[in-house]
């Protein structure tokens, strides 16, 4: 009777719900779907593949699958992963918009970042650049001001889209400025950064790597860097603060969970992909794309979501920029 005691308390003690928060968590299953909000190709797509891509090696028992569903800003996307069972079986590459400045772009989500979405990790950040044509024969900041100034009638600027980052940063360059200038949506990077080449629009702020590659033929110059520090990549480029503008944006994207995750799910998660982001060969990868590795713990992304909101907030009221 005495060991049918002890062997009755040491099964309760062992399904208590405090050991049972201690035992280790089983991660992956057998599939792993990774949903990215952006078409292929993007940048949060590459991400996605990088993930996916080392994952499967590290656990060939498991299947990692990235499957695109896009449109309305990245919120179809960030909604299906919220709406999906919160198990460790799908998981969603988002970003600022869809994460965070989305919530003041539009009348109504069909989620709530801050109930439905569970934070697991930031992923990468990707300088943004002030670009303009060579051909307006300006240099710096200053003389995009000057002329800004000068003649706000004659400029027109080019985005990846309403609502974007990319027109965001513009919105907030002009409004710094005193000006007013007309927007002009493109459907990407690829279209904004044609339209710059060929003085459809006079300037844009564009990922870096759209950039880039245009340089050489000396039809493109870029004028700061829109990050709060200079980029490791463009060492020799000024950020718009040091210039002058007091506007900051960073592209950073972030892996994320539906809501009621089992928190030693998302830490083994994060675990994970802290291995992948810190590997020398992911970061090679990542870098001809000039995006930087920024592993971080989930609230630090809670963080950054919540802080992407109070950045944006007085330009989005003072542009009255709405989505819907």
């Amino acid at each position: 009777m005495k060991f049918t005691a002890l062997a009755a308390l040491a099964f309760a003690i062992t399904m208590s719900p405090a050991a049972s928060a201690q035992t280790p968590a089983s991660w992956p299953p057998k599939l792993v779907k990774i949903i990215v909000p952006y078409a292929a190709g993007s940048t949060p797509d590459l991400v996605g593949r990088v993930l996916a891509d080392d994952l499967q090696t590290r656990h060939p028992g498991s299947s990692f699958v990235v499957e695109n569903k896009t449109g309305a800003g990245g919120n179809i996307g960030t909604d299906a992963v919220a709406k999906s069972e919160p198990d460790g079986a799908t998981i969603g590459i988002s970003l600022g918009g869809p994460l965070a400045i989305n919530t003041l772009l539009f009348s109504k989500l069909p989620y709530s970042p801050a109930k439905d979405i569970a934070a697991i990790t930031l992923l990468t950040s990707l300088p943004s650049v002030l670009v303009v044509p060579t051909s307006l024969g300006i240099n710096s900041v200053a003389d995009f001001v000057a002329a800004l100034k000068r003649d706000p009638s004659k400029f027109a600027f080019g985005s990846i889209g309403a609502g974007s980052l990319s027109h965001l940063t513009m919105e907030a360059i002009a409004q710094r400025a005193g000006v007013a200038m007309t927007h002009i949506p493109y459907g990407g990077s690829p279209q904004a950064i044609t339209a710059v080449i060929r003085g459809d629009v006079q300037a844009a702020c564009l990922p870096a790597i759209a950039v880039t590659p245009q340089l050489a033929e000396g039809k493109v110059k870029i004028l700061a860097v829109a990050t709060a520090q200079r980029s490791r990549f463009l060492k020799d480029v000024p950020t718009l603060k040091e210039s002058g503008i007091d506007v900051e944006s960073d592209a950073w994207n972030a892996l994320i969970a539906p809501a009621g995750t089992p928190p030693a799910i998302i830490a083994q998660i994060n675990d994970e992909v802290r291995d992948t982001l810190t590997k020398p060969s992911v970061r090679e990868r990542l870098e001809t794309q000039l995006m930087e590795p920024t592993p971080s713990s989930p609230d630090a992304l809670r963080t950054r979501m919540d802080a992407e909101i109070k950045l944006w907030t007085d330009v989005i009221k003072r542009g009255d920029i709405r989505i819907n």
